[in-house]
Formats: structure tokens, C-alpha cells, sequence
């Protein structure tokens, strides 16, 4: 029986107005009150998330969130760290400078900073209104050498990215783990980070195992969580290299995909 799901948020547990629908939002009560753990595993920052979190009612100890693609995991209730792993400002510098070279915008999100960016650009500013944050205009090279950076971000037009992703050299693949999130956010974290990684850790956590993981997502950044997880779902949204690997595709995020997954394999799976 599953026991744990992980939901991405953008394009699949949000709605096109980037809203939770009232069919998602029923099933997963429906879900937790059978002792089902759901969990949000999204690409954005926890301040993002919060108000989904609260909508959710997933907010007290026993509820946990993956946030920055799985590079920080929290207990809701009391902001206990369950698992975080960050980058260097000397690797947020290297990025920086490949960037430039490549043609295309960056930001990074920093712990002591917060969201920063060497310049403010349309896909920076998009990121900060996203999330309801602060940004910081600041060169990289101003980070402190102890600074811990969570993530950094290639972040352009999709065709400008497109052709940046081609042309990334071989030594970005062996230090960070490179995942792309929307066609507009490249993303680069340290290379044990991934949304894979982090609901496993959470599974073992739990005492659970893979074959009791359900994993919901959309984009490239799914995909790791996808591979990990005993039932690997992809919304009917999905980008086609994650629809190819799942077990399952559902509705699209227009037509509560979520709620379809649920009610089949947890509610009702006797229906199926």
C-alpha cells in the first residue's frame, strides 16, 4: 500500500492559475486522514510555498516539504532540517562567469543573502515575484567564501537557454547535478541533490520503502523523484521525456491530475 506521495507544485499540483483546485485539495485530505503522508517537493524556496502548505493544512510536525529541488527538507511544524546540502560562492562564481560566456541571465539563491543576481533580467524578476521574496543585485563575487548558496540558476528566453544547455562543457556534468525546470530555469545544485534523493532520504525517514512512493510531476526536474519512486506519475502536461518514463500518466494540472491519482491508486484503487 502507498504510503508516502510527493507532489511537485508547478504544473501539477497548481492549477494554469497556479491555484490548488478544490478536487486536489479534497483528495488530498482524503489521503492524509487515511495516514497517507503527502509531501510538496517543488523547485522553489519554502517562502514560496507556504501559503500551499497552509491552504493544505500541512503545517503541524509530522509534515514535511522538499524545497529547492530537494536540496532542503523540513519539518513543516517547527522548520527542523531534516537533510541540506548547498554549493560553494566559488562554484556560484564559476556559473556566473559560464554564463556570461553563454550568453544568458543567472541568479542564485543564497542563505544568508537570499535571492541574488549579478543582474536583474525578466526571468529573475518573474522568480521573485513568483515567491514573494526579496532580490539582492549583487556580482557574485561579493559572497562571502563561507556564504552557503542552495542553488544557482541560468535563467533566459527558452531559445537563448536551449542553445546555453547545448553548449554546457562536460565539467558542469561532473560537479553539480543540472536539471531544467521550466523552459525558461536551468538549475544547478550540488550533485547529490536532487528530488530523487530527497524523498528517498524522507522515505527512509519514515521507514518506508520505494514500492510504497508515489511521485507526481511535470518537467525535467521530476525526473530523478520519477525513477525513485514505486508508482512514477507524470501529468498529462508533461513534458514528453518524463511521460516516456513513468508508470502512469494522468490528467493534465487543468483537469485535477492529482485528484485522479489519488482517487485511483489510494481512495479507490479497488475501481481501477
Amino acid at each position: 500500500m502507498y504510503k508516502l506521495v510527493a507532489l511537485d507544485m508547478d504544473g501539477t499540483l497548481l492549477d494554469p492559475a497556479g491555484e490548488i483546485s478544490a478536487a486536489n485539495r479534497a483528495a488530498i485530505a482524503a489521503a492524509r486522514a487515511r495516514g497517507v503522508t503527502v509531501v510538496l517537493a517543488s523547485g522553489r524556496p519554502l517562502a514560496g510555498m507556504r501559503w500551499a502548505l497552509d491552504e493544505l493544512e500541512m503545517t503541524g510536525l509530522q509534515d514535511y516539504v522538499l524545497s529547492f529541488n530537494g536540496a532542503l527538507i523540513q519539518q513543516v511544524g517547527n522548520g527542523a532540517v531534516l537533510h541540506a546540502q548547498g554549493l560553494s560562492a566559488q562554484d556560484a562564481r564559476d556559473l556566473q562567469a559560464l554564463a556570461r560566456v553563454l550568453g544568458v541571465h543567472c541568479h542564485a539563491f543564497t542563505e544568508r543573502l537570499g535571492l541574488v543576481t549579478p543582474e536583474s533580467s525578466h526571468y529573475t524578476r518573474l522568480e521573485q515575484e513568483h515567491n514573494g521574496i526579496d532580490l539582492l543585485v549583487m556580482d557574485f563575487a561579493g559572497l562571502d567564501e563561507d556564504d552557503t548558496v542552495i542553488k544557482v540558476m541560468m535563467v533566459d528566453e527558452p531559445a537563448l537557454l536551449a542553445a546555453a544547455i547545448a553548449a554546457l562543457p562536460q565539467w558542469v556534468y561532473e560537479r553539480f547535478t543540472v536539471v531544467q525546470s521550466t523552459p525558461y530555469f536551468l538549475e544547478f545544485l550540488h550533485p547529490s541533490c536532487n528530488k530523487g534523493e530527497g524523498v528517498a532520504l524522507l522515505a527512509r525517514h519514515l521507514g518506508l520503502g520505494a514500492e510504497q512512493v508515489i511521485c507526481v510531476g511535470d518537467g525535467g526536474n521530476d525526473a530523478h523523484m520519477l525513477e525513485f519512486a514505486g508508482l512514477g506519475v507524470a501529468m498529462g502536461n508533461a513534458v514528453d521525456e518524463l511521460k516516456a518514463m513513468a508508470d502512469f500518466v494522468t490528467h493534465s494540472h487543468a483537469e485535477d491530475g492529482v485528484a485522479h491519482v489519488l482517487e485511483r491508486f489510494i481512495l479507490h484503487p479497488q475501481m481501477a
